[in-house]
């Protein structure tokens, strides 16, 4: 694996040759927008800066919106932080007893139990798991009202813990990927990314089409779209991993 910088478009671009790879990879890296881009080995260097230059007015859309939106402060899952549920802040209540982890939603808080010296990672990956039965329980409802308004229907459903994309949509398998964090947003902005996903099952790409399609099938989506780009998302560190990647089809 070989590494290097260029500039293209006038932008910094991090090129990252594997020998593994057969196609071209675009990834945006948060909080600071970093732009990587992986390709195989023989991959002529002309050709990649023809791909980002392709794929440029994307980049920079995402990447604006990714310097713009709000991040929660790091959690640390202690009393008295807030967490969201469908839209709505509930007020952690952290009780440190027996040898399990279970979470309880109140009106206006929620209760997390947990094990004596139990560690932050831990308690993040009980709350992710709550997470995951919330979005599993309503996604079912969510899927049943968005396949019958489209009459279209994808093979298989997934949940991912997404940074930067709130869904994806693998075209040839059928398969929709719902990022986790959509259960801490209205149930609105789920029903507006399942719309979309199921749209590119026939309009690969966000053409006009695209968006009649959306609009006739979900009038309100640009409302939904507004909450998700005003409701806080989660915190990240310099440099992490994140799931925002476009793939070279063309060839």
């Amino acid at each position: 694996m070989t590494s290097s910088e260029t500039i293209i478009g006038g932008m910094p671009i991090q090129v990252i040759k594997k020998k593994s790879l057969k196609n071209l990879y675009v990834r945006i890296n948060p909080p600071e927008g970093r732009v990587v881009v992986s390709s195989p080995n023989n991959f002529p260097d002309e050709e990649i800066k023809l791909f980002v230059l392709k794929k440029m007015p994307e980049i920079i859309k995402v990447r604006d919106r990714m310097l713009s939106q709000v991040r929660q402060s790091e959690r640390e899952y202690v009393s008295g932080e807030s967490h969201y549920l469908w839209g709505k802040p509930y007020r952690l209540q952290v009780v440190y007893e027996g040898n399990r982890y279970q979470i309880t939603k109140m009106p206006n808080k929620i209760i997390l139990t947990a094990p004596k010296g139990a560690t932050k990672e831990s308690k993040e990956r009980a709350f992710n798991e709550w997470y995951r039965d919330e979005l599993k329980r309503v996604l079912e409802g969510v899927i049943s009202r968005c396949e019958e308004k489209t009459n279209l229907r994808a093979n298989e459903y997934r949940i991912k813990n997404m940074r930067t994309k709130w869904g994806t949509c693998n075209i040839d398998k059928k398969r929709i990927w719902i990022n986790l964090q959509l259960a801490k947003k209205p149930v609105e902005c789920l029903e507006y990314i399942v719309i979309h996903e199921l749209v590119h099952l026939i309009e690969k790409n966000h053409t006009h089409r695209f968006h009649s399609l959306v609009e006739a099938f979900y009038p309100t989506w640009k409302e939904a779209r507004k909450l998700l780009s005003e409701l806080p998302l989660d915190h990240i560190e310099k440099g992490e991993q994140v799931d925002y990647e476009e793939e070279d089809n063309s060839k």
